[in-house]
């Protein structure tokens, strides 16, 4: 049977994301984002092409890893400014009735207490489609920015996550019962207290003592993303992400993480296949092959080459600045970059990088592959894809905004569905009803067994 793939679109608040320099396309109408109309036709635009979420990635601190300063990052607009995109859903969700929405933010710089009120507000603003992409932030720019000196080391920031998440998944799904709430009109009583239980929590990271400010919404626990190639980042995932965002440059790349996850998340007692899979891609389509590749060769003309090496810099912490254009990039063990990303750049491809090669691969769509080609082509490529590496579907990030998501809409999603590997209409329900077919946390994963009162799934 063919599988059927699911697709996010993988966007920022901000006027540069994966395709340094391609602002300055005539077609490109990133320049808009801070306008509401912007983000609402491109929500509209995503749910005309059932899109599963707008996958919104965030970052508060400045990339400062390329020359030592924030100079290379705002000359290139990359990274900064940086807008809050949570305030963007509820106008989103008004204009749309099922597209979903993944909002990141960091365990490292919140609190549980409000960042959960926050979430449980949304997801009930949204009728439950909202989704939390957990992230634990490897920038000391975003550290300084707020008041430490340095970000922790790795496995401390995913030990914080870790009780973040316990200490949420209290509030969300121990703290109000379901039939605490009364609306009783005749005695004017609200809610039961006897079924409101307050969270006592002294901590190693969180002290938390008080109850859940937001009465329990649609999900309780918003369906859970999260990224993170590391060990500790794998066993974070195995043990509390619902879906996984992955990153790789070959199917074998991914494959190898989505094994290790899956084997990990069976090993606690999950089920391996209430995981969903999405490695990051972009793809360049037009009605033929050569069109397409016509086009990605015009928009090659509008890269940012400094842009593109500052994106690989901020992506694994290495200074490129440091490098002659054709010198060998080397692999280093780095806490404030993702070096499991440079690995697959240096001690796992039989490539030789260098900046100049960097620059060319980085300069559409960031790291991950880039599929070019007919619409019959990119299914083929894609059901590879999916097949070899046992994903679920893509993060798709774009070259023109929001022209290369209304290409994949208009001529890819069709052919996907001729051959039965894409829906043809949304599923009823909230964010996680659509992808998993029940509303709440399953009973096996961690999350539930905060539960008052043993509800199952539903």
């Amino acid at each position: 049977m063919t599988r059927q793939l699911l697709f996010n679109a993988f966007v920022v608040n901000r006027p540069v994301h994966q395709s340094p320099g391609l602002w300055r396309h005539p077609r490109d109408r990133s320049t808009e984002y801070q306008k509401l109309d912007h983000w609402c036709d491109l929500a509209r635009l995503l749910e005309r092409g059932l899109f599963e979420t707008m996958f919104l990635a965030d970052g508060i601190g400045v990339n400062e890893n390329f020359g030592g300063s924030a100079e290379a990052a705002l000359r290139n607009g990359s990274q900064v400014p940086t807008n809050d995109p949570i305030l963007l859903v509820p106008a989103m969700a008004q204009a749309t009735k099922h597209l979903g929405f993944a909002v990141t933010a960091t365990a490292s710089f919140e609190h549980p207490y409000l960042l959960a009120r926050r979430y449980s507000t949304l997801d009930q603003l949204t009728n439950g489609r909202v989704g939390w992409n957990i992230v634990t932030g490897a920038s000391n720019s975003a550290a300084r920015g707020m008041g430490r000196t340095t970000v922790a080391p790795r496995n401390t920031r995913y030990e914080i996550a870790d009780e973040f998440l316990e200490l949420s998944y209290k509030l969300w799904e121990g703290c109000w019962e379901d039939d605490a709430v009364l609306w009783d009109r005749q005695t004017g009583h609200f809610a039961d207290p006897s079924k409101v239980h307050k969270v006592v929590h002294h901590g190693e990271h969180f002290d938390l003592e008080g109850i859940h400010l937001t009465t329990p919404s649609p999900q309780r626990t918003p369906l859970l993303f999260q990224a993170g190639a590391s060990t500790s980042g794998r066993a974070f995932a195995a043990k509390h992400a619902e879906c996984v965002f992955l990153s790789g440059m070959t199917p074998a790349q991914v494959t190898a993480n989505v094994t290790d996850i899956r084997a990990r998340a069976a090993a606690i007692g999950r089920n391996p296949r209430d995981l969903r899979f999405f490695p990051k891609a972009t793809v360049i389509t037009a009605p033929t092959g050569a069109e397409a590749r016509e086009k990605y060769a015009e928009y090659q003309n509008w890269i940012s080459v400094e842009g593109a090496l500052m994106l690989f810099s901020g992506t694994t912490g290495i200074d490129l600045s440091h490098y002659g254009p054709d010198e060998p990039i080397r692999y280093e063990e780095r806490e404030d970059g993702v070096s499991s990303a440079l690995a697959q750049f240096t001690t796992d491809s039989d490539i030789v990088w260098t900046p100049r090669l960097i620059a060319r691969y980085m300069g559409i769509g960031g790291y991950g592959p880039v599929f070019i080609g007919s619409p019959s082509e990119i299914a083929d490529e894609m059901l590879v894809w999916a097949q070899a590496a046992d994903i679920d579907g893509f993060n798709l990030a774009y070259a023109v905004m929001p022209e290369t998501y209304a290409d994949f809409i208009d001529l890819v999603i069709p052919e996907l569905q001729s051959r039965g590997a894409y829906k043809m209409a949304y599923a009823d329900g909230t964010l996680r009803e659509k992808l998993f077919g029940h509303a709440h946390l399953p009973a096996t994963h961690p999350g539930a067994k905060f539960r008052h009162d043993g509800r199952a799934a539903s």
